[in-house]
């Protein structure tokens, strides 16, 4: 019998989209799920994108350029610059979503064996694209305790081999919405410069930053790492897009973007409506934001707040993106999450939950975390933290 690939084997699975069998029979018993496991906004995507994509008059759906539309990269690099980043058209290539922007990233950069260091917890996929490239996740841990503060830089400065090609982080962070300050940015950029690698930073959630002291520092803002430096974007969260699939791979060292190209042009073209639709939601107005990140800010007061009420679960304040990791008093959450879909309701409803072991590479991290995405109103948040305590309360009695 032909047998699968060692990489496959090793490829592992979504901790977010694992128990979705599970919901499924959930709902099949009449169970009302409440999702805190995926980050699907619920926020209304812009008009101004919707509207250029129903208006598109196109006779023939063509190839686009490999690099994506120069109109689309254009308004793009002046959008960064409105915001302080010096970007320019040639240091951007549209890609497929920000998965396929981390694939040409490491593709570009990485060869079979080569080493990434990366904080955990990390997004959940940063594993699958590293074993997709054949490199090795090198995790240096953070804690709840310090609500996911950036590790001292001895302890990546210690890791670092000949092997190693990038140091990756997610600002703000998924899955624990932490945001790194600028000292910490600083000294990461002190020591990719040092040891001459790169710098990945996933800035997906650049807009997502809710306490008026805090302020968002991109990798692309620091002098002296300009070839050290490659930024990943995308249109998902910012424009409540996901589906979109549109993000960006971002740098100036122009070797890089050149060999990145060439992952572009293997795989043809971004696709041309989504396209549209993320050029025009460049249009959508600041008053749009101001309101989706006040929504958000009272979603996070409201999900922590009531977390902290029940006893034995310690939560990580997030200061941005909209995720937060909370340690629950259970041995195995991923026995917990499964049980709640599986065998738990609470006057019909139940919750489902991403257990957070799989956002970490480190073997038996994580088991008593499950990552929470606060992607509902308000009142479905109080519910569902309801429905946790009650949950905690059966499940630990048994």
């Amino acid at each position: 019998m032909p047998k699968v690939s060692t990489k496959g084997k090793n490829m592992p699975e979504s901790p977010i989209r694992k128990l979705v069998p599970f919901a499924d029979i959930a709902k099949k018993k009449g169970n009302k799920v409440y999702h805190l496991n995926i980050g699907q906004p619920d926020i209304k995507t812009p008009e101004v994108a919707l509207n250029a994509v129903k208006n598109a008059v196109i006779d023939v759906l063509e190839y686009s350029h490999s690099a994506g539309f120069e109109s689309y990269r254009t308004k793009l690099s002046s959008y960064y610059k409105n915001h302080g980043l010096p970007i320019d058209l040639q240091d951007i290539i549209i890609t497929t979503g920000g998965s396929e922007a981390l694939l040409f990233a490491m593709g570009s950069i990485m060869d079979v064996e080569d080493e990434i260091i990366i904080p955990e917890p990390f997004y959940a996929n940063y594993n699958g694209f590293s074993t997709a490239s054949g490199a090795k996740v090198i995790p240096v841990i953070s804690s709840i305790e310090t609500g996911f503060a950036l590790p001292p830089i001895s302890e990546f400065e210690k890791l670092i081999t000949p092997k190693t090609k990038a140091i990756l982080i997610c600002n703000p962070g998924n899955p624990t919405g932490y945001l790194y300050s600028n000292e910490e940015i600083l000294q990461l950029a002190a020591l990719v410069k040092k040891h001459d690698l790169f710098l990945i930073a996933d800035e997906v959630y650049r807009e997502f930053i809710y306490d008026d002291s805090e302020k968002h520092y991109s990798v692309m803002n620091v002098p002296g790492i300009e070839e050290n430096a490659i930024m990943i974007d995308s249109v998902s969260k910012r424009y409540s897009m996901c589906g979109a699939r549109i993000g960006c791979i971002v740098s100036k060292n122009k070797e890089v973007m050149a060999t990145a190209m060439k992952f572009a042009q293997a795989r043809l073209s971004p696709p041309t409506y989504a396209q549209i639709a993320s050029e025009a939601a460049l249009d959508t107005p600041q008053s749009y934001f101001t309101e989706v990140i006040e929504e958000y800010k009272e979603r996070r007061d409201t999900l922590v707040s009531e977390l902290k009420k029940i006893e034995g679960v310690q939560v990580g304040i997030p200061k941005g993106a909209f995720y937060c990791i909370a340690q629950l008093p259970v041995k195995n959450a991923d026995n917990f999450a499964q049980w709640l879909l599986e065998s738990f309701d609470y006057n019909g409803e139940t919750v489902m939950v991403a257990p957070a072991s799989g956002f970490y590479s480190t073997p038996n991290m994580g088991l008593n975390e499950v990552r929470i995405a606060y992607v509902l109103k308000k009142d479905d948040l109080i519910k569902s933290v309801q429905i946790l305590k009650e949950a905690l309360k059966v499940y630990n009695a048994n």
